[in-house]
């Protein structure tokens, strides 16, 4: 999933198809760049779970994948407070440096 948003191209899709369903085509429009070229973004989409399609006729649509951001969002929360106990420490670790600077300005 995180090797799939990282490309910026493919956050902008996500973002578009976050307001609704979309036809290849409309997905397209606001990057100026061959259907192949958004196929192959949507298809990385597809394989990191976070869209899916339906076919109608000749018209392929996309929309965001039911849940497709739920394990993600229970990866980061168990990071999370890893991730709070270094900024704590780089706070105390700043805050005894700006102490011993001003104790040796004075």
């Amino acid at each position: 999933m995180f090797r799939a948003l990282a490309d910026p191209t493919r956050r902008a899709i996500v973002e578009r198809l976050a307001r609704g369903p979309a036809s290849v085509s409309d997905l397209a429009e606001p990057f100026g760049v061959a259907l192949p070229t958004i196929v192959q973004h949507l298809k990385a989409l597809e394989a990191g779970q976070i869209v899916s399609s339906a076919k109608l006729g000749r018209v392929r649509t996309y929309q965001l994948a039911a849940g497709a951001f739920g394990p993600a969002i229970a990866w980061l929360s168990r990071q999370r407070p890893h991730a709070e106990r270094q900024v704590d420490r780089l706070t105390a670790l700043l805050e005894r440096t700006a102490k011993n600077t001003e104790g040796e300005q004075q």
